[in-house]
């Protein structure tokens, strides 16, 4: 991989302890640029009167990436942190994992289209005991349709061993309980993942802007629980609980344009395709009959 690199000078009477206290050898140094590490650092200094002259070498990757970030300066540092920290985990139409790549890249509808890369997601329909369905309200300050009303969590298992775990979907399972607790803050033993029923698979393609969109392999995970909630405000901006009417009443709402009122298009997809008839299964306590983890419903 092409390296690049950075020099300082810094001046000699800034070093009246050991110059080797610059860094600890011990540890991988962190770049300023970001979290990921120098590939080198070295100091150096040709006698004793001129400047010290420290040298960080750096991956062309990672200066890419953060010449990146810098390009996207206004973009909330929570929501940055999660684009360039998360890994997602790459798959082919046929959901099976290819490699991995950050959520920031997996988000860009330019290298969505020039790589065809999709990535592997889930969907949670959280009802309760009344059998309403949990809808939350994204953040304004997400990346990707901010502020539109969706299903109760909508995310992506990331590439880690426990959200790797092919067996019945654990690992995305184990995704979603995970997301559950930092978007919407419902304890992990409200949501044990033994109680999450995979129900069907989607793959969808969305545009949110010009800029970013989604490319998803969907996993549909129902699960109904009263559980308690404390929404993360940098992830949730609003949540309801709502009946079939009520739903119906927000889709006529969201195609009429009014209030502003827009859905999610996976969220919309499901709704079209799936959701009034699985919810009469959901009622009677025979979602089992429905489940179909075999078919990948391509769906525009």
């Amino acid at each position: 991989m092409a390296q690049s690199s950075i020099t300082v000078s810094l001046s000699l009477r800034l070093f009246k302890k050991k110059v080797t206290s610059v860094f600890d050898h011990s540890r991988t140094p962190s770049s300023p640029f970001g979290s990921r590490p120098f590939s080198s650092l070295s100091l150096s200094q040709r006698s004793p009167n001129t400047p010290i002259t420290l040298t960080a070498s750096f991956s062309s990757q990672t200066a890419m990436g953060e010449t990146t970030v810098a390009t996207d300066a206004g973009m909330d540092a929570v929501q940055r942190r999660l684009m360039f920290e998360d890994e997602c985990i790459l798959v082919d139409e046929n959901d099976r994992v290819v490699g991995h790549d950050s959520k920031y890249n997996c988000h860009l509808m330019e290298k969505i289209e020039s790589e065809n890369l999709l990535h592997r997601a889930f969907s949670v329909f959280l009802f309760n005991s009344k059998y309403e369905l949990l809808l939350q309200q994204r953040s304004a300050t997400k990346v990707t349709f901010p502020l539109v009303w969706t299903n109760t969590c909508c995310s992506h298992p990331l590439y880690r061993e426990s959200e790797l775990i092919e067996e019945n979907a654990l690992g995305v399972r184990n995704a979603a309980q995970r997301k559950l607790l930092d978007e919407l803050g419902i304890p992990a033993e409200d949501v044990p993942v033994d109680q999450f029923t995979p129900l069907g698979r989607i793959l969808y393609k969305a545009p949110s802007d010009g800029k970013w969109g989604e490319h998803e392999l969907d996993y549909l995970l129902f699960i109904v629980r009263d559980v308690n909630f404390n929404p993360n405000p940098d992830e949730v901006a609003d949540i309801k609980y709502v009946n079939r009417d009520q739903l119906k009443e927000l889709l006529r709402k969201a195609d009429a344009g009014e209030e502003g009122l827009k859905l999610s298009p996976w969220f919309r997809l499901v709704v079209d395709n799936f959701l009034f008839k699985w919810w009469d299964h959901v009622e009677r306590g025979t979602l089992g009959e429905v489940i179909d983890m075999k078919t990948i419903h391509k769906l525009k």
